[in-house]
C-alpha cells in the first residue's frame, strides 16, 4: 500500500506449494479489508510475507486455485528460495 496516494488500495496473494505440484497454487487473494486479513492470517500463523507491489499486480490476475503461469516461476523460484533461507536460518 502506498502510504503517499491515499487512493491505492492494499492488495495480497496467499500462494500455497506442496511437494508433487509443478506449480504453486493461488490459495486467496483480494483487496482492501480482504488483503488484510489475508496478511493477518499470515502472520497469525508465522507464514513468511514477502512484498512485491508489481508481483502482487500480476499474481492478482491468477483464478483462486489455478497454478501460478510458466511467465512467473523464476519471481516465484526466488522467493520461495528466500523463504527457504529463512527457514533454514532459525
Amino acid at each position: 500500500m502506498d502510504k503517499n496516494n491515499p487512493k491505492s488500495v492494499q492488495q495480497a496473494v496467499a500462494l500455497a506449494y506442496e511437494h508433487g505440484d509443478f506449480s504453486p497454487k493461488v490459495l486467496a487473494s483480494g483487496r482492501g479489508i480482504v488483503a488484510e486479513q489475508i496478511i493477518h492470517a499470515a502472520m497469525e500463523n508465522d507464514i513468511y510475507i514477502h512484498e512485491s507491489k508489481e508481483l502482487v499486480s500480476l499474481l492478482m490476475q491468477v483464478d483462486l486455485d489455478d497454478y501460478v503461469p510458466e511467465e512467473m516461476y523464476r519471481a516465484i523460484a526466488e522467493i520461495l528460495a528466500w523463504v527457504y533461507e529463512l527457514e533454514q536460518g532459525q
